[in-house]
């Protein structure tokens, strides 16, 4: 594995993982005024009874920390007697689940499953027993069906379990009853469907649902990344934000724009600070000239997605542009005390610090560091960032390996790594889940790696598993496939 400032010596390597066992006896941490809020939690005792949990959204919470803080009642010793379900689902789920513990479904109380496949049927599962409770079909479902027109957003919820929020390929958001799935409103958040794509997952925060929009397979123009906010109880389409022509609030017709592309698809897509509210995107190839185009970008808007705070790029911005070299095919990452890690197709994970960024100025280059993704290869996952009394760490993983970095002082120095590919890494009960597309669910201890279970499954893309209630759920399949069938796997407790 490269890294910018050489290789750590050995006694380096043992004392930061030290310091990490430490930080995972010593339980709950309490950061700073001042740091991001991602996942401030212990990791151990997960062999503790489940606690009775929810997983509303992709990444556990807003900031996409990829960390859940309650116990699952899974732990090394018991995770082999787990038993498989595979439930057959008329669709793709290129994405995550997410998950109600005891919410009111037909009148009855049921843990429950939501997925929103690629052609923007949503459906509510029985998490006991793999029944559908329910399913939603938009209105335009048969004409998208088996072509190219997708989405890959995973769906939310609010807080008080009456509604999940879901994006359908026809650029819509929709809100729908948990009890019976029935619509309280769509919106739509492009006026070019066929060439905006609703890539990322969805977000709910302050009573506004978040979305962005990002291009299709190609590049086909014309398009424009855009940050849409959308007032959670009316469905108004509040604010917009378009990365091109920034100039202009509102949707606009992509045509109308003289450029085209920086996308918003990384996969946790927007990344909010739950301090603060800002609202946190990275963009895809596009022009970038610091002042009304914002392309291969790190941006940091306010909570209303009206105003930006603060920007960075690459001083090599265009050299990214015409190479494919998308910033934006991962999210930001909130470390703590005032960092963002940013990976991109280039290979590489840049540390960032806020009060670089701040401001509408545009600011070229002044990374803190720069270091390899686990493989050196291109990052299109969302790391995991977890928080404990003496150590935060992030562990993140790409198309060729796994790999752990201590975040201290400033800087991130490297734990452990693998040679196994996986999608984006989850952190819960003690244990860290890494989903291998090739067909593996992997099982690792996260403060040293050490494998611990491998659980088989089908093969798949984007998809990242969630475990909750001594439940593991993760969606098989390949958005690219355009099929119109797929498997949800349900791992439980015999």
């Amino acid at each position: 594995m490269r890294f910018v400032d050489g290789a750590r010596s050995a006694m380096c390597r043992a004392m930061c993982t030290a310091r990490l066992v430490a930080g995972l006896a010593a339980g709950l941490a309490s950061p700073a005024a001042g740091q991001h809020d991602s996942a401030r939690q212990s990791v151990d005792a997960a062999d503790s009874a489940p606690a009775s949990t929810d997983w509303a959204q992709f990444g556990w919470d807003v900031g996409r920390s990829n960390t859940s803080t309650a116990a699952t009642g899974i732990d090394a010793q018991t995770i082999g007697s787990l038993r498989r379900q595979q439930v057959p689902i008329d669709g793709t789920v290129d994405a995550s689940a997410i998950y109600l513990h005891g919410a009111r479904v037909g009148g009855a109380t049921h843990d429950v499953l939501f997925v929103t496949t690629t052609y923007g049927r949503t459906l509510a599962v029985d998490a006991s027993d793999g029944a559908i409770l329910w399913r939603y079909t938009p209105s335009s479902y048969g004409s998208v069906a088996g072509s190219s027109q997708i989405t890959t957003a995973t769906p939310v919820a609010d807080p008080d379990h009456q509604f999940v929020y879901a994006a359908s390929p026809d650029g819509f958001i929709q809100k729908l009853a948990v009890d019976d799935g029935h619509v309280v409103w769509r919106t739509a958040i492009t006026r070019l469907a066929r060439r905006e794509k609703i890539a990322a997952p969805l977000a709910y925060f302050g009573g506004r649902i978040v979305a962005t929009t990002g291009g299709y397979i190609g590049d086909a123009p014309p398009y424009q990344g855009h940050v849409a906010v959308l007032d959670a109880a009316t469905g108004e389409l509040r604010h917009v934000w378009n990365s091109l022509c920034s100039d202009r609030p509102g949707l606009i017709d992509p045509g109308s724009c003289a450029e085209s592309g920086s996308a918003i698809w990384g996969r946790a897509g927007a990344v909010i600070d739950s301090a603060t509210g800002d609202i946190f995107v990275a963009t895809g190839n596009g022009r970038w000239d610091g002042r009304t185009d914002w392309g291969d970008a790190v941006l940091q808007l306010d909570s209303t997605a009206s105003r930006l705070l603060g920007n960075y790029t690459p001083a090599n911005t265009r050299d990214l542009d015409e190479s494919d070299g998308d910033l934006g095919s991962t999210s930001p990452v909130l470390l703590a005390g005032g960092f963002v890690a940013q990976g991109g197709k280039d290979g590489r994970i840049r540390l960032l610090s806020l009060d670089h960024l701040r401001g509408a100025t545009p600011h070229l280059g002044g990374e803190v560091q720069s270091v390899s993704t686990p493989s050196g290869a291109d990052l299109f996952t969302t790391p995991a960032v977890v928080h404990t009394a003496t150590a935060v760490w992030t562990i993140a993983a790409d198309g060729g390996g796994t790999a752990a970095w201590a975040f201290a002082d400033g800087r991130l120095r490297p734990m452990w790594r693998n040679d196994h590919a996986g999608t984006s890494p989850v952190v819960a009960g003690g244990l860290l889940y890494v989903y291998d597309p090739a067909g593996a669910l992997r099982v690792y201890r996260p403060e040293t790696g050490e494998q611990v279970a491998d659980l088989a499954c089908g093969s798949g893309h984007w998809n990242s598993p969630i475990v909750a209630d001594g439940r593991i759920v993760l969606p098989e399949g390949n958005a690219n496939g355009h099929r119109t069938t797929g498997i949800l796997d349900i791992w439980r407790r015999p």
